[in-house]
């Protein structure tokens, strides 16, 4: 039986973090067990925000360079650049005819920014470009160009797909036929939110994350950081509602997390402690992962072979779906 196709894309826009790597990262390499996966660079998402040609390169090695080092095998996988897939943009024109106006007008990344231009009294579509405005076309697109069964996506990307659903199903009433597959959201709700420096959910917006790949001494440096109440080294600790041991449970076995568990409620034990013991299963789990990183970005010409490969499997699988559309709408 042929696995079902899952397919994820990641925006260029720096290096991840620690709550990327649980939320985002591993989760989807997990699919590749059970599925045929497409990753890809959305780099053409990208251009509406990011200008600079130097900046939306090196940020493009940046997210290869951080999925083959977090495990993903571009013999098993598919790994590409959006820019590399020409049949994606052929395949948005023809979604374009079929997207109404209003359908983007209701997208939230678009009212966000009207809504905040409001609220500082200016024309409403102020710095609003088209890439931006239609940017559910172009992931529909990405999307349906491989049959794409499932896509896992955060709660607030749902809406996208959702988008995505309304377009292929009105595609499908007009040619009585179906043309673009269904895919479904796949959102995975047991990955909880990963805990900043700070007690809160670990989020750039929040200047609270811990970097995948900060370098061995950096990284102790912050740990050091992270926000603990004035409880005594005598006094006994609550691992349940401690910031540390949220992160240290990420790292560590279970008998390594039973034992510091015990060392928190007998108390004697202090935060300086239990920070080190933090630095040192995230240390041991992440030098290998920072220490392939390294090796990858220093050899940019291994990463060009590997996207170069990805986007002739996915160009290969794409323009066999554009013929068979051409040939269905009449344009074949």
């Amino acid at each position: 039986m042929n696995k079902k196709i899952a397919l994820t894309g990641i925006k260029p826009t720096g290096l991840p973090h620690i709550g990327n790597y649980f939320g985002m990262y591993i989760p989807a390499l997990e699919l590749s067990k059970e599925y045929n996966t497409r990753y890809f660079i959305a780099d053409y998402h990208a251009l509406n925000s990011i200008k600079d040609p130097q900046k939306i390169s090196e940020l493009s090695y940046e997210v290869a360079a951080t999925w083959l080092a977090c495990g993903l095998d571009p013999q098993e996988s598919i790994l590409y650049k959006q820019s590399a897939i020409q049949g994606t943009f052929e395949l948005t024109t023809f979604l374009m005819a079929f997207t109404s106006k209003g359908l983007m007008n209701r997208a939230h990344s678009y009212k966000a920014m009207v809504q905040n231009n409001i609220e500082n009294s200016k024309d409403p579509d102020d710095g609003v470009n088209m890439g931006l405005f239609t940017y559910p076309v172009l992931m529909a697109a990405d999307i349906l160009q491989f049959d794409s069964d499932v896509v896992p996506v955060g709660k607030d990307q749902k809406q996208h797909l959702e988008m995505t659903i309304d377009i292929a199903q009105s595609i499908n009433h007009n040619y009585k036929k179906e043309l673009l597959k269904i895919p479904q959201a796949l959102i995975q709700e047991s990955t909880g939110y990963v805990t900043g420096l700070d007690g809160r959910k670990m989020s750039k917006s929040y200047n609270n994350t811990i970097p995948l790949f900060l370098p061995e001494k950096k990284l102790r440096k912050l740990i050091m950081k992270i926000v603990t109440n004035s409880q005594t080294l005598e006094e006994s600790k609550d691992p349940d509602n401690c910031s540390i041991f949220s992160l240290y449970k990420l790292f560590a076995n279970k008998d390594q997390q039973a034992d510091l568990r015990s060392k928190y409620l007998a108390g004697g034990m202090g935060w300086g402690y239990a920070k080190q013991e933090l630095f040192e299963v995230m240390n041991a789990t992440l030098s290998p992962i920072r220490d392939e990183y390294n090796r990858l970005i220093e050899n940019k010409n291994y990463i060009d072979q590997v996207l170069k490969d990805g986007a002739e499997r996915a160009s290969e699988i794409v323009s066999e779906k554009m013929a068979f559309i051409r040939k269905e709408i009449g344009l074949g």
